[in-house]
């Protein structure tokens, strides 16, 4: 059902995560280090500025493209695929949807090419999926903030590129419908390297070892006041509007890596043979396999639904959800699986398999864990209590 423009772009894709990124992975995982020569040849084919306009620098292509994009990639490294999904939902669609037309021209056409990274900095300790707990203030004294703070798990935020941080900080207080006095949230560009901020060592994860990711300390960074992104306020349901649509992308890297999977489980299927004859000729194993693929193919099919909506200009919050709910569980599903085909070859870190069994763990907590998810869908469907207090 895909356009023959996305698929000459899927084939794209495909043909250099096999040949280019493939080969490398176990290397850079090993490593624990982002492969900056492969992020500047994604730059050069245009991958980061696929939704982005051409008068900033971008491809003019729709959101569809980015997820076609992420699914191809994340199919061998999910590392390599975050860092694009994570570098435009995260870092650069918030310029292009809040910013201002002096914002849009000074940021976006670097990190359309490639050439620069940006981060978004919401999680905090005591803050993720209770953002109304975020602790970084920011103060505005003669025209500059003054931010302090800590940010943790932030991605794309110490890279040799990483040009910017957007951080969410209470800027005030105001009084809520209920009559009672809540934090004022907003949006601000931190620009980097700048003074006071500080990016910690990266973190000891148990996947995602080339995806660059740190904790960070805001301690008296200053910016000018004209670095707010978006209305003053506005904060709260501007990262939530980000988060929706970077849910769907990220639902394309929940995709990829379930037909990754699936792929690697044909394989084995076909090639292993045992007692004299291929492990596929076994019942149990082609149905595991078949089952593999009916899991690809929902995920797949609600994941585009929500990507169309996007570049339709219709609602998608339950449909972002939807995708990456059923996406996120299917590649969990789907490494288990693999795994036990591929036996213990398959517990092995060389195996694409064992990374994908390792790395798919995150997916049902990033960007909004399953349990978010539901209260979400739950919402749409009129349980308005099912959550937060």
């Amino acid at each position: 059902m895909l356009t023959p423009e996305h698929q000459e772009l899927a084939r794209t894709v495909r043909r250099f995560a096999d040949e280019v990124v493939a080969p490398a992975s176990y290397e850079y995982d090993t490593a624990r280090r982002l492969p900056m020569e492969i992020i500047a040849e994604m730059g050069r084919m245009g991958l980061f500025g696929l939704p982005i306009p051409t008068e900033y620098g971008g491809q003019g292509k729709d959101y569809m493209s980015l997820c076609v994009a992420v699914e191809q990639l994340a199919r061998v490294d999910q590392s390599i695929a975050v860092t694009l999904e994570a570098g435009l939902g995260l870092g650069a669609m918030p310029i292009l949807r809040f910013g201002t037309e002096e914002q849009k021209r000074t940021y976006l056409p670097a990190l359309a090419r490639g050439e620069a990274l940006a981060g978004f900095g919401l999680t905090e300790a005591q803050a993720g999926s209770d953002a109304g707990a975020t602790q970084t203030r920011a103060v505005l004294e003669d025209g500059w903030w003054r931010i302090d703070g800590t940010k943790q798990y932030i991605t794309n935020s110490g890279t040799p590129i990483t040009s910017l941080v957007t951080v969410t900080a209470v800027t005030g207080h105001k009084e809520g419908r209920d009559g009672t006095t809540k934090p004022e949230l907003s949006t601000i560009i931190v620009p980097t390297p700048i003074e006071g901020f500080t990016v910690l060592p990266p973190y000891d994860k148990i996947g995602w070892h080339t995806s660059d990711t740190h904790p960070l300390v805001l301690d008296g960074v200053r910016v000018p006041e004209g670095n707010l992104l978006g209305e003053r306020g506005k904060g709260f349901s501007n990262f939530l509007s980000v988060l929706d649509e970077g849910r769907v992308a990220f639902a394309a890297l929940c995709v990829g890596a379930a037909q990754g999977c699936l792929e690697q489980a044909i394989l084995r299927a076909k090639e292993r043979v045992v007692f004299g004859r291929p492990i596929g000729d076994n019942q149990h194993v082609a149905f595991t396999i078949a089952r593999m693929r009916s899991r690809v193919a929902a995920a797949r099919a609600v994941m585009h639904d929500a990507a169309r909506r996007i570049d339709a200009g219709m609602p998608f919050t339950e449909q972002a959800s939807l995708a990456k709910l059923i996406g996120s569980e299917a590649a969990v599903a789907n490494a288990n699986d693999a795994t036990q085909i591929w036996g213990g070859a398959g517990f092995m870190n060389e195996n694409v398999v064992a990374r994908h069994l390792r790395d798919c763990r995150i997916l049902t907590l990033g960007e909004g864990s399953t349990e978010v998810q539901l209260a979400i869908i739950a919402r749409s469907l009129g349980f308005e209590k099912s959550f937060g207090a």
